[in-house]
């Protein structure tokens, strides 16, 4: 079961109460007080993990509680601070406070974490109230109360590759003949529900991921049919791959199905079909496809890979030509990011406050 949305209440642990206690000791009639501190209840943490791929878990279980501190002891000996609840999420949940809309933590990177709910305050033993003048204290603070609060989680798919494609295209037999992935397939629209992810592993243990997208219909960015379930989860990838069906099948034209892709990509989130793209023109089996190719190479000025993934034809030059793509990119990244930590931007805003008026000397 595919769950890529859930509302959840985090509570943190309340803090363990002080202790009031006086020392008694033979010989020691006066020994003092000697109540230790309660423990510090523990937090919620979210953690995203690439062993997570659905928000199944939240679903059946929305509530998490971090445990209570445990209350101080005599003797001095201090209450033991309560365990941390941590949540497991995939990459690329997105968590927001339910009450104020505010978007409160983008869960990316694997082992990223984001602490929810933070645990109540331990409270302070009576040998925390000595003083010169009361000598025998007998006030103590009971422990704080935990914070709550209620959330919502969002999930978009996080993939180096996004297939995208009208129903019935091929997109899930593509990524079964590329992939470690198995998605249903069948000869009817519609057969994929939700996105799987699947990796493509090279000889040299090189690695990416491919998103197989649920074909998406006309007004997805509208919403209709699953529009906005679908679309969310390729804002995501680095690389698109239009997955066109040159056989013609159900009659569509494939060079009409890429331009209505396009157009409902750029609705719904504006510059998403300027990420490197490719086309994969499968079913090359098909008796109109060689014409639908000729069209298609006419019209459209990115890089087109005739393919048939049904029979695994041209999935080997794909395969390594998408390599190619991530690993430039990879590289631009690298040296982006070695190019900013040697030359940080200066923030010039500073300089040219409205507020500070320019002097000039006389």
């Amino acid at each position: 079961m595919f769950v890529d949305r859930a509302k959840v209440k985090v509570s943190g642990g309340n803090g363990g109460k002080g202790c009031c206690s006086f020392r008694r000791e033979k010989y020691i009639p006066k020994g003092g007080p000697d109540g230790g501190d309660g423990g510090p209840g523990g937090d919620v943490i979210f953690r995203a993990s690439i062993g997570e791929q659905s928000l199944v878990d939240l679903r059946f279980m929305p509530h998490y509680e971090g445990q209570n501190g445990v209350p101080g002891m005599g003797k001095g000996r201090h209450g033991a601070r309560g365990a941390d609840k941590v949540v497991s999420v995939p990459c690329g949940t997105i968590i927001t406070d339910l009450e104020t809309g505010e978007v409160l933590a983008d869960l990316a990177e694997d082992g990223q974490e984001y602490l929810a709910a933070r645990g109540g305050r331990g409270g302070r033993g009576n040998a925390r109230f000595v003083t010169s003048r009361n000598r025998a204290p007998r006030r103590t603070d009971p422990g704080e109360e935990g914070e709550e609060r209620h959330l919502s989680l969002v999930l978009k798919t996080i993939a180096d590759i996004g297939l995208v494609g009208y129903p019935n295209a091929g997109k899930s037999t593509l990524l079964t003949e590329i992939s470690d992935a198995h998605p249903k397939t069948a000869p009817y629209p519609f057969t994929t529900l939700h996105p799987v992810v699947g990796v493509v592993q090279y000889p040299d243990f090189f690695r990416l991921t491919v998103a197989d997208i649920p074909g998406l219909i006309d007004g997805a960015h509208e919403n209709v049919g699953l529009g906005h379930e679908f679309l969310r989860h390729i804002e995501r990838s680095r690389i698109l791959l239009y997955v066109l069906d040159m056989a013609g099948t159900d009659e569509r034209d494939p060079l009409d199905d890429f331009t209505a892709l396009q157009r409902e990509l750029e609705l719904h989130q504006e510059g998403l079909t300027e990420r490197p793209s490719l086309i994969v023109a499968n079913k090359m089996d098909g008796e109109a496809a060689a014409e639908n190719l000729e069209r298609l190479k006419k019209a459209v000025c990115l890089p087109i890979f005739p393919a048939c993934a049904v029979l695994g034809d041209g999935l080997k030059t794909l395969i390594a030509e998408l390599r190619a793509i991530l690993e430039k990119l990879n590289h631009d990244e690298q040296a982006k990011k070695a190019t900013e930590a040697e030359h940080p931007a200066t923030n010039l805003d500073e300089y040219f406050s409205e507020d500070v008026p320019l002097e000039y000397p006389d």
